[in-house]
């Protein structure tokens, strides 16, 4: 049996400390038991009340007796703590936390402790879009060549409490959000960044913030190190300039002389000018260069680990992800798709560029404080019809007017109250050839928990239709 000396030497200081543990989310479930198990006296926290947290966990707290304290003044007990563990959705910062750690508190989290004690090699994503589709590449990629792995951070399960499973051949990959990211003060071995375009900023404090999490993922690399990004985002390309091991760049538009390009068709791997082919996009089925984008990531993470006749098997079998230009269904000659996934205007226009028929886009959702102008142009050149709902509709529908001022063109545009109003009024709206998109490029917080559960009631009102 395989001995993690951090571990064992982090599990002899937890023994009966007093932890907090802030946020209830599906993630610190496993958390509560395993803590209790080393007789820790711990409390959780959340800003909602009761009847707003799964019930599930709310049984888990009963059943361990754990304290709790639930509400918008959740953080005021926050006292005479040894370690807190945060959730993504505390900021690090929040001053009742700020205090308590500058009384000797530490402060630490489930991803966190994981690349700290993890005895294996770690493949850590992150990216303002593709995230998903990249770690899931790389995770089947791994496990099919055969390596013991595990899958966690965004998707995934909760894998904090599988690390005494864990040994020095198991390869964990992540999925990364920024807030995961905010305070890590470790890097993984490999390290991707697929790309970097304004996100969250209803949450960060300016873009800088965001961008500045993202660099973490890198950024306490050794010079063993490997970071993978893309040549065509220009923070990231500049980004690189500071990693301190190697760098390993993809692109759809430039024939690099070391890295991995989609170029006529087929994905390529160029070292030192040499080029090779790896798969054509005929044998590949997902759609859209964002999705080759994604491929090309996956290829240059996995280099190291993986055969290429292995890659080229996973990806040739690879259907997508769910929410993620799911296909739903064909009604009367139009087909439907799921991208509940585009939560940002960058990931809409991404969506709009896979597909060559004309489009019946419904659009928006909750507002993020984000700029729509980019997003006007791709739907004057790709949308037929134009179906907006939720918060976003009017900043959505000003950026299009704009653009069809300038450019004189004309668009049909519907504005909806709900999502069932906009699915009915798609469907009086598509043709005979029609792809309709469903990416709002937009949150979901406005209706929905999440973008998985506004796809799935998407997908419902489609069915029934």
């Amino acid at each position: 049996m395989y001995y993690n000396q951090k571990l064992e030497e982090f599990e002899a200081y937890l023994r009966g400390k007093k932890v907090a543990v802030i946020g209830m989310g599906v993630s610190n479930k496993p958390l509560l038991a395993y803590l209790h198990s080393f007789a820790c006296d711990t409390t959780v926290f959340d800003k909602r009340e009761d009847a707003k947290i799964d019930p599930e966990i709310l049984q888990k707290v009963e059943e361990l007796g754990i304290q709790k304290h639930f509400g918008e003044d959740n953080l005021s007990y926050l006292h005479g703590f040894d370690i807190i563990f945060r959730s993504p959705s505390c900021r690090p910062d929040t001053p009742e936390i700020v205090a308590e750690v500058e009384r000797g508190a530490v402060l630490t989290s489930e991803i966190e402790l994981v690349l700290e004690l993890c005895p294996g090699k770690v493949i850590g994503v992150t990216g303002s879009d593709g995230k998903t589709t990249t770690t899931t590449l790389i995770y089947e990629m791994v496990q099919k060549k055969g390596y013991p792995c595990y899958l966690g951070g965004n998707i995934g399960y909760p894998i904090f409490t599988k690390l005494r499973e864990m040994t020095n051949e198991t390869i964990v990959v992540l999925e990364l959000s920024s807030f995961q990211l905010m305070d890590t003060k470790i890097s993984p071995d490999i390290a991707v960044i697929t790309n970097i375009a304004p996100n969250h900023l209803d949450i960060h404090k300016s873009y800088e913030e965001y961008i500045e999490c993202k660099e973490n993922i890198f950024h306490f690399q050794s010079e063993r190190g490997i970071f993978v990004t893309n040549y065509e985002n220009a923070i990231t390309r500049k980004l690189a300039e500071t990693v301190p091991g190697r760098v390993v760049f993809f692109s759809s538009k430039t024939k690099l002389e070391n890295g991995y390009f989609y170029e006529d068709g087929i994905i390529k791997k160029s070292e030192d000018g040499l080029r090779r082919h790896i798969i054509t996009t005929k044998d590949i089925p997902l759609r859209g260069v964002h999705n080759f984008e994604n491929i090309c990531t996956a290829l240059a993470a996995t280099e190291t680990l993986v055969d290429v006749d292995t890659q080229r098997e996973v990806i040739q079998n690879f259907k997508g992800v769910e929410h993620r230009l799911e296909f739903v269904r064909e009604i009367d000659g139009a087909k439907w798709y799921n991208d509940s996934i585009g939560t940002s205007p960058s990931r809409t226009i991404a969506g709009l560029q896979s597909f060559e028929e004309d489009i019946v886009l419904i659009a928006g959702g909750y507002d993020k404080h984000l700029d729509y102008a980019p997003i006007a142009k791709p739907i004057l050149d790709n949308v037929r019809e134009l179906v907006l709902m939720g918060a976003t509709a009017p900043k959505i529908y000003e950026a299009v007017m704009q653009e069809v001022k300038k450019e004189k063109r004309q668009i049909s545009v519907h504005m909806c109250d709900s999502l069932q109003e906009a699915v009915n009024t798609a469907k009086e709206v598509a043709q005979l050839g029609d792809v309709v998109l469903f990416s709002p490029a937009s949150a979901s917080f406005d209706l929905f928990k999440n973008f998985a559960e506004r796809g799935e009631k998407f997908k419902e009102l489609v069915k029934e239709l």
